[in-house]
């Protein structure tokens, strides 16, 4: 009578056993240090019992307990904001430009916020009423203020309970340092959140409407000369971000414009390295001067 050997079912079925009694042990002493537990589920993910995005978001999940508010947050001069006496027609622009859906409101200055505005809440002033002036403390929400210290995961843990999705952080003597979004923090579990206003990561050029653009700081100029029919030079500067950042003769910050031959480059998105994004238009030459060089190519003709 021959012996049964194992089979390889029974091989796995023992492999995964014996790595979840890892696992149950991990709660109870073993391993002592997060290293050791980060090492366990790295090898969970080798025996393929965990794929590789589960394991970011676990990795990411224990990480967030080490991260402070301050490591993520959107520093005070790229913050977004609205004016407390804004009118309508002077909130629209930071509204459909950033797309963001929240913005702190200030009063004399980026120090002083005294409540949130959710874009939403606009939408009332387009109807009937629309011409009816804005009042923005009947408006704005309370603000949220975390000081820079906060452990995301504290963060996090407020945001839900609060049901807030911004906060104004603050640094030790009181003043405003930036702010953090709900998405900032699951952004460092899950990874990057795209929505509807990003660029495909595979795409340079997004075109929104006739003569503007949404393009890519990373472009490469050879990319845009073929897709914007212009002849930039690439001797210099591989992307059109580097040409950008050229012409402005420093690192530029949201909202800064500068025009290059015929187009103008407003930046939409930077941080304190680099440009992210521009909006692209189209500058039409004045007539006046196309009615000048006109006139000199005659002159130049009848000689």
């Amino acid at each position: 009578m021959s012996e049964d050997r194992p089979t390889q079912s029974d091989e796995n079925g023992r492999d995964q056993r014996g790595w979840f009694e890892r696992i149950s042990q991990a709660f109870s002493g073993e391993p002592r240090d997060r290293d050791g537990l980060v090492d366990m589920l790295r090898e969970a993910q080798q025996r393929a019992l965990l794929d590789a995005d589960q394991l970011a978001m676990i990795e990411g999940a224990l990480h967030v307990s080490e991260m402070q508010v301050r490591d993520i947050m959107i520093p005070r001069s790229q913050m977004v904001v609205v004016r407390r006496d804004a009118e309508l027609r002077e909130l629209l622009p930071p509204v459909i430009e950033s797309g963001h859906s929240r913005f702190p409101v200030i009063g004399d200055n980026r120090d002083d916020v005294i409540g949130i505005l959710i874009a939403k809440d606009l939408l009332r002033y387009f109807s009937e009423d629309a011409g009816k002036r804005i009042n923005m403390r009947e408006l704005m929400r309370p603000a949220l203020f975390v000081p820079e210290s906060k452990r995301l995961d504290v963060m996090l843990k407020e945001f839900r309970s609060s049901r807030n999705h911004l906060a104004v952080v603050v640094d030790e003597y009181g003043g405003v340092a930036g702010m953090v979004t709900i998405e900032d923090v699951l952004e460092q579990i899950v990874g990057e959140i795209d929505d509807e206003h990003d660029i495909d990561e595979d795409s340079y050029i997004l075109s929104q409407r006739e003569g503007a653009s949404i393009v890519k700081a990373l472009t490469p100029i050879e990319d845009f000369n073929e897709h914007f029919h212009t002849d930039f030079s690439d001797e210099e500067f591989d992307t059109i971000g580097g040409l950008v950042a050229h012409s402005f003769g420093h690192l530029p910050r949201r909202g800064e414009q500068v025009t290059v031959e015929r187009y103008r480059f407003e930046v939409i998105r930077a941080d304190n390295r680099r440009i992210h994004l521009l909006m692209v238009t189209n500058v039409p030459e004045e007539p006046e001067m196309e009615a000048r060089d006109e006139g000199r190519a005659r002159s130049a003709r009848r000689e």
